[in-house]
């Protein structure tokens, strides 16, 4: 697995750097011997992912990871389907919106459709937050079955971001099922004091998902039952779907 990982450093390498990067330079960022990344380069230009820039001067990727992306992105049979309902569900409530999947005591963003106003929620797809603190974490802990939320939650040590924080399991189940009587689930400056999302559990192919609205404390909480409603009635035109 360990050659999976460099390649995937190598990329990360470059999108964090900006720029063309000597074998020298990239064998320092991704902390392994010259010699190897080397042949990691090597192979990755062989096969049409990197090129030289010009003797000595560097390597850089080419389009070709780009288009193959899209190519696999424009075929998902699971966004394929999602993307248009979230992305106007973003227009409608003018707020972040994004799905999330759990994978194992976290949640991993799989679409983000972000607000366009100039002071938003910002993420990235393929980035991951806590199960526990996430409104999308919490749909999906609410949606488990109590043997496997219980399994979960045991022995979890929940870190303090501000007072509104829940620092224990039982904090944490207590939260659960008020927002599971009542259809939605949040988090209200939990992690940060001026951010807020609400969620919902969506069932696709028999997995979990969560649906989220963030966006600042100050715009969404007025909004909150316009958000509510438009959040509730995708969730419904979702699952007719599936």
């Amino acid at each position: 697995m360990k050659s999976a990982e460099r390649t995937l450093d190598l990329f990360e390498a470059f999108a964090a750097t900006k720029k063309s990067l000597s074998l020298s330079e990239l064998a320092r960022l991704m902390k392994m011997p010259v010699s190897t990344c080397f042949g990691l380069v090597r192979t990755l230009e062989a096969r049409g992912y990197i090129y030289a820039i010009k003797p000595r001067s560097g390597f850089y990727p080419t389009k070709r990871l780009l288009d193959m992306a899209r190519v696999i992105a424009d075929h998902d049979p699971l966004l394929e389907r999602v993307e248009p309902i979230l992305k106007e569900l973003r227009d409608t409530t003018g707020e972040t919106v994004t799905l999330a999947k759990r994978q194992g005591h976290r949640i991993i963003y799989l679409d983000v459709f972000e607000s366009l106003q100039l002071i938003r929620y910002s993420a990235q797809v393929g980035e991951f937050r806590s199960l526990y603190t996430s409104s999308a974490g919490k749909a999906i802990l609410g949606s488990l079955d109590d043997a496997e939320r219980a399994e979960l939650l045991a022995g979890v040590k929940l870190k303090r971001f501000t007072k509104t924080s829940n620092t224990t399991a039982r904090e944490l189940e207590a939260d659960i099922a008020r927002s599971k009587a009542r259809g939605w689930y949040s988090n209200v400056g939990e992690v940060v004091e001026d951010l807020m999302a609400i969620a919902i559990p969506l069932k696709f192919n028999d997995d979990l998902y969560g649906v989220s609205i963030i966006g600042p404390i100050h715009r969404l909480q007025p909004e909150l039952e316009k958000c509510l409603k438009a959040l509730q009635q995708v969730g419904k035109q979702l699952q007719r779907s599936n």
